[in-house]
């Protein structure tokens, strides 16, 4: 195969996950008949068992792509924050990092093709300097510096050549790994998330469409105080071409082994990008990843890529929000009154609704109680343990739930970021920051301050 192309085959690929996904059906058919004479223990450790094939095989059907392996390998990364069992995670965590850092290996020559067959004419004609050695690897291409002839310092995210055509048939398989999914997140509607998650990620492969994203983002925030995104050179921005501001800084990586007051100061503004995103402004980046954000010299932050993303409907972030009020109030029965007429309970009276304000609370406790808490590694794990493993005393009842497709991408979001601010060991009051949405309440940080100044 020339080194330059990226396979585009579906049926090879079908046929590996199709029986990965027999073979699991056949395995939970086998698990059921055997635990009608196995006591609680052991049925939980058949279960547990099972849990660990259905996510070993799933990130062995990944393994199989070879368009949409890093994408996936993104959107499903919440496999190595507790799904598995302790013991297991290290090595899934080591599996998915493989799976992330999966770039194809194309040669500049190819990348520079894609260039000038998007933009036209040659690369000088648009650049006057143009670095060959990429800076970063994007999940379906590579980013570039270089200058323009006015002497802007840019970045250049390029597609990889062929691999719109390797993803879209990858896609296909998607619904055959979201059975597989559904051993583990019993609430799961494969159909409706198979159609989100397509639509996501057919999304991010055009790069026009993205640039509308970060110009959207960009307006919204220009003169911020403490958030950048990058502005968007819109005369050389196509399907498969983004250029960018330049904007240097810290990676996460450096920033983890500062001190305490540097580390909470960036968690409360990654805190505040992602949630506030979300539910002040209704659409937000699906991505919130260590690679994504730069803290620059001055003290502001700079957020990258925004091809993963999502405009929620206002009526849901109402719901959403109108969810938390009743989560933080401990007001069990107005919790399960918002949940069945929103249409997440499939059987509304098969809920009660003391039990169902307790799963919620797991999942949301670190920024619905109003107390200073330190986000550790450990409770981003616990979250998704209470919420997704067969232990869980949730398990059962999550089974007759279901997560609307519009909710999917703003769960992962409040998840990774959970996970990034674990990461950090950042420290803060998060409630009484979430507040300022959720209540209209003034804010009681310096941040938060600086923030509705700007937004004043």
């Amino acid at each position: 195969m020339a080194k330059d192309k990226i396979p585009t085959s579906r049926i090879a690929r079908t046929a590996k996950v199709s029986s990965l996904a027999a073979g699991q059906a056949a395995r939970h058919l086998g698990t059921r008949a055997t635990n009608i004479a196995r006591s609680e223990e052991g049925r939980s450790a058949a279960l547990e068992k099972r849990h660990v094939e259905a996510a070993e095989q799933i990130v062995t059907a990944l393994g199989t792509m070879k368009g949409a392996a890093m994408k996936l390998g993104q959107v499903m990364s919440f496999l190595d924050v507790g799904l598995v069992p302790e013991e297991h995670r290290e090595e899934f965590q080591r599996k998915l990092a493989k799976l992330r850092d999966a770039a194809p290996n194309v040669s500049f020559a190819g990348m520079r093709k894609v260039i000038e067959d998007e933009l036209g004419g040659t690369l000088k004609d648009h650049f006057a300097e143009f670095d060959s050695e990429a800076i970063a690897a994007a999940s379906i291409g590579q980013v570039y510096r270089a200058r323009l002839h006015d002497g802007r310092v840019v970045a250049v995210k390029v597609q990889y050549p062929g691999v719109a055509a390797a993803v879209r048939a990858d896609m296909q398989n998607l619904g055959i790994i979201l059975r597989l999914m559904k051993r583990i997140a019993p609430g799961l509607d494969v159909k409706t998330t198979a159609d989100e998650i397509r639509s996501r990620i057919y999304d991010e492969l055009d790069y026009e469409l993205e640039a509308q994203n970060q110009r959207s983002l960009a307006r919204i925030f220009k003169g911020h105080p403490f958030i950048v995104v990058p502005a968007v050179v819109s005369d050389l921005s196509a399907e498969k071409v983004l250029v960018t501001e330049f904007v240097e800084g810290e990676g996460f990586d450096s920033v983890k082994e500062s001190d305490q007051a540097t580390r909470d100061r960036l968690g409360e503004i990654i805190f505040r990008f992602y949630f506030g995103c979300m539910y002040r402004h209704r659409q937000f980046s699906g991505d919130p990843h260590p690679g994504n954000f730069l803290q620059m010299p001055d003290g502001r932050v700079a957020f990258l890529d925004f091809g993963l993303f999502k405009v929620m409907p206002k009526h849901l972030i109402d719901l959403e929000l109108e969810t938390q009020r009743a989560g933080h109030e401990g007001d069990a029965q107005r919790l399960w009154e918002i949940w069945a007429e929103g249409g997440l309970l499939k059987q509304p009276d098969k809920f009660r609704p003391d039990k169902l304000l307790s799963q919620f609370l797991d999942a949301t406790w670190w920024y619905l109680t109003d107390e200073e808490i330190e986000l550790v590694p450990e409770i981003a794990t616990q979250v998704m343990i209470d919420m997704a493993d067969p232990r869980s005393t949730h398990f059962g009842q999550m089974r007759h739930e279901t997560l609307p497709a519009d909710h999917i991408f703003g769960r992962r979001v409040e998840t990774l970021t959970l996970a990034v601010l674990g990461q950090l060991s950042a420290t803060a009051n998060w409630h009484r920051i979430a507040r300022e949405w959720m209540y209209g309440d003034p804010p009681v940080t310096e941040l938060g301050r600086q923030e509705a100044e700007f937004y004043g």
